[in-house]
């Protein structure tokens, strides 16, 4: 049975990917700030023995390697790790101050890139492992008013390929999707809070996605569980674009 490590996994996307990895039949470790919505989730899931919860502030790096260490002496091993909690912040260079900027960088960075200290030890002890990185169609150039955020993302990506490059010899896989513009709990209370409404929003998407509308959560999902799968045993250093032709 395969365990799968998700950073975040609480809400949007990464909640999706929760669900499909249960019924999968592997055990799932995820984490968040709110223990409460945690809870729910495992009360719901009818399989509270394949899942564990870890409260965490992504903030605060220091937590990361007892994420890492209670999911291990849970499950006993870590199969993949899905790369998904982010923030994204509205702001230019211009507008950007250093609390937003620090913010950004550790959540969509400096996280990722210390639990991946822990966990890819293990990976490389068990001789294999697959990573799979969220990107976004941001990581090219971004939006004016997405400047750090777009940073963050394009890093990841080069982070994505380091590991892809560097430890496929000890069966290791990287591989980096490109999310698109995706109608997220997040995404719908950011624009809320801008006045614009979640139709308003999908009808917005139609004009600028090719292919005529936003991403649900649900449309990235059957690429995360290729990555996971042994059918994407030789499948690394990839880049995966799930847009709807967004940025292309």
């Amino acid at each position: 049975m395969k365990t799968v490590m998700i950073l975040g996994g609480v809400k949007g996307v990464g909640k999706e990917i929760l669900i499909s990895c249960l019924k999968k039949g592997y055990n799932v470790s995820f984490c968040g700030r709110n223990a409460k919505l945690g809870k729910e989730i495992i009360k719901s899931s009818e399989a509270e023995n394949r899942l564990y919860f870890h409260q965490l502030d992504l903030n605060k790096i220091d937590e990361l390697k007892n994420y890492h260490d209670e999911t291990l002496k849970r499950f006993g091993k870590i199969d993949a790790l899905i790369l998904y909690a982010g923030i994204t912040p509205v702001a230019s260079i211009l507008d950007t101050e250093e609390d937003i900027y620090d913010s950004v960088f550790n959540v969509n960075l400096k996280a990722p890139f210390f639990l991946l200290k822990y966990v890819l030890k293990s990976m490389v002890e068990n001789q294999s492992g697959s990573i799979v990185f969220f990107g976004s169609s941001h990581m090219d150039y971004g939006q004016e008013d997405r400047a750090a955020y777009a940073l963050t993302k394009s890093t990841l990506y080069t982070l994505s390929t380091h590991i892809a490059h560097h430890y496929a010899k000890y069966g290791v896989r990287s591989n980096y999707l490109v999310m698109g513009w995706t109608n997220t709990e997040g995404e719908v209370e950011l624009r809320a809070n801008e006045g614009i409404s979640e139709e308003d929003l999908k009808n917005k998407a139609k004009g600028i996605i090719p292919m005529g509308r936003m991403l649900n959560p649900n449309d990235p999902i059957p690429a995360v569980l290729y990555f996971i799968s042994d059918e994407s045993a030789m499948t690394t250093g990839s880049l995966i674009r799930i847009t709807g032709g967004e940025y292309i």
